[in-house]
């Protein structure tokens, strides 16, 4: 037997968080969970309007029109080993014959990807093609995360609650002072060692620009994260060149095509790699492969609000890459009172650092409080996706949000 069914998680957060490309008070990830003969595999994407263009809806819909009756069939049929082999040779869509946008396979490509790791008794780390030279079991026993400081948050409780800092990412507001006060406030308190970035989220104008990077540097700024409009790939170089600033690309950059363009046009000196915005752990993985052949710094980013998959394939893509810049390990510790999944990602926060994952596949299965989440299943037979039967276990007090 092989089915499929589809959650779309609306899960209120505890704390809000603010950037200038948007405001989140919910999460918003679909979860899909395959299952074949018994085996099980669980995928995630987080679809954001302003980074990839895609929305929920729209990932929903293109999923509506995948027939998974031959995906169910490649999954029984093949060697788990060998179809790992050619996940890594071909990608997703090649081996499957599934095409779409980057969530969409980020959502089938994490779920097939956990299904053979728990069926090879494999570790997501060994799930990773191009593992910077390194073999499965020689992963750090642990890796510092960086820290963010969103525009909601007041800098003194953030420099006063969120250590140790290993590295600090400061979201730009619209008022430029208070983003230098802030800048100094952090450089002040943490000294010359601790890398600080800040994060315009595509807010600048290229008018603008070298006036505020000049501002920023001076007040103690090492590094920009996406500055300019999306893909303003000449006006980037302009940028580097007429300030010598060290620009990090994060919305302009999709995936493999968009990296090449990037380094082409001498556009960034470094990626910012988040699985769900890329196309899933497998164009992740070629975009940090671009970054080492052509001297591109790297960090391994999340999208805000993550839910479950999603936070462990990004460590495991971490850990299989422990000399990038930083890592963001996400806030779900902060942002929700109980997870959907189980057992729940945890970073500690005594040291902000996160282990690797050692179990088979992601590690995750679903908690009840996901069953009121549920919007669509396809069962093997049938090349129509459904609405899913209730779900008796299903904890009645979970509300969703529309």
């Amino acid at each position: 037997m092989a089915e499929a069914l589809l959650h779309h998680v609306t899960q209120p957060m505890r704390a809000g968080f603010d950037h200038p490309a948007a405001r989140r008070r919910s999460s918003d990830s679909l979860l899909l969970s395959l299952s074949v003969d018994g085996h099980r595999g669980l995928g995630e994407c987080a679809p954001r309007p302003y980074v990839t263009g895609e929305t929920s809806r729209s990932v929903r819909a293109a999923l509506e029109l995948v027939d998974l009756g031959p995906l169910f069939a490649r999954l029984r049929a093949a060697d788990p080993a060998q179809l790992l082999g050619d996940l890594h040779a071909a990608g997703f869509e090649q081996t499957f014959g599934i095409t779409g946008g980057n969530n969409l396979v980020c959502l089938l490509e994490t779920a097939v990807l956990d299904l053979l790791g728990r069926r090879l008794a494999a570790p997501a780390g060994a799930l990773l093609p191009g593992r910077g030279g390194r073999g499965p079991g020689s992963d750090p026993a642990a890796l510092p995360v960086s820290q963010v400081l969103d525009t909601g948050t007041d800098p003194q409780e953030f420099l006063d609650t969120r250590g140790p800092f290993h590295f600090v990412k400061i979201k730009a507001s619209e008022d430029p002072a208070r983003d230098v006060r802030t800048v100094a406030a952090v450089r002040e308190r943490l000294g010359e060692s601790v890398p600080v970035m800040v994060d315009a989220n595509m807010s600048w104008t290229p008018e603008a620009a070298a006036g505020l990077v000049g501002r920023l540097r001076d007040a103690g700024a090492d590094l920009f994260e996406e500055p300019l409009p999306q893909r303003s790939w000449a006006d980037l170089r302009a940028l580097r060149r007429a300030t010598g600033a060290t620009i990090m690309l994060d919305e302009s950059l999709g995936g493999p095509d968009d990296a090449r363009t990037a380094v082409r046009g001498g556009a960034c000196d470094a990626f910012n790699v988040r699985v769900s915005k890329c196309g899933g752990l497998l164009r992740s993985a070629q975009v940090v492969a671009l970054a080492r052949e052509h001297g591109i710094a790297f960090q391994i980013g999340v999208q805000v609000a993550e839910v479950g998959p999603l936070i462990n394939a990004g460590r495991a893509l971490a850990f299989a890459h422990p000399d990038a810049l930083t890592v963001e390990a996400g806030q779900s510790d902060r942002f929700f009172e109980r997870m959907v999944v189980t057992p729940r990602p945890a970073v500690d926060r005594t040291a902000n650092t996160i282990s690797p994952v050692d179990t088979p596949g992601f590690g995750l299965e679903l908690d009840a409080s996901a069953g009121p989440y549920a919007v669509l299943a396809f069962t093997e037979g049938k090349k129509l996706w459904h609405p899913p039967t209730p779900d008796p276990t299903a904890d009645p007090r979970t509300k969703v949000l529309a």
